[in-house]
């Protein structure tokens, strides 16, 4: 039986694709904290999240993130069409999309599923409960998972 050696990521990109100033903020500062190497990128809409995702301009020198954040409730395309548009591309529907939204309703969160999300997470509005779910995120997303390669 040949044994296989798995090579685990030491840093990891992460792309947030948030409109809230605020929730970018904790966000940078939980990961901050944590134990792994992250470079996270934030975009504040739809159209720079598919833009950044393409490599278009103004983020030709962008590089494909392990794991996509992400908001449903965006301006100028909202976080549904970021994620049908991403699951349907050849090209980046191996990327982990985590929904990290304040909606809970249920038609939301079918139709992320329905749309391929890997998973649903209602945004908490207090500090500590914010920290700790990027916390979780962290060690289960990039401690326990093992991730596709990047494109």
């Amino acid at each position: 039986m040949l044994d296989i050696m798995i090579k685990r990521k030491k840093s990891f990109k992460i792309l947030l694709i948030e409109d809230n100033p605020g929730d970018i903020r904790l966000t940078k500062e939980a990961f901050k904290e944590g134990k792994s190497d992250i470079q996270l990128i934030a975009v504040t809409d739809g159209v720079k999240a598919i833009q950044y995702l393409n490599k278009e301009d103004p983020f030709s020198d962008a590089t494909t993130p392990d794991i996509i954040l992400l908001d449903l409730n965006l301006p100028k395309k909202d976080g549904r069409q970021v994620l049908q548009e991403v699951k349907s591309d050849l090209n980046l529907r191996r990327i982990p999309i985590i929904v990290l939204t304040t909606s809970n309703a249920e038609t939301d969160i079918i139709k992320s599923y329905n749309l391929h999300a890997n998973c649903y997470i209602n945004k908490p509005v207090d500090y500590d409960s914010f920290y700790t779910i990027i916390k979780n995120i962290e060690e289960f997303w990039l401690s326990t998972v093992i991730l596709p390669s990047t494109i």
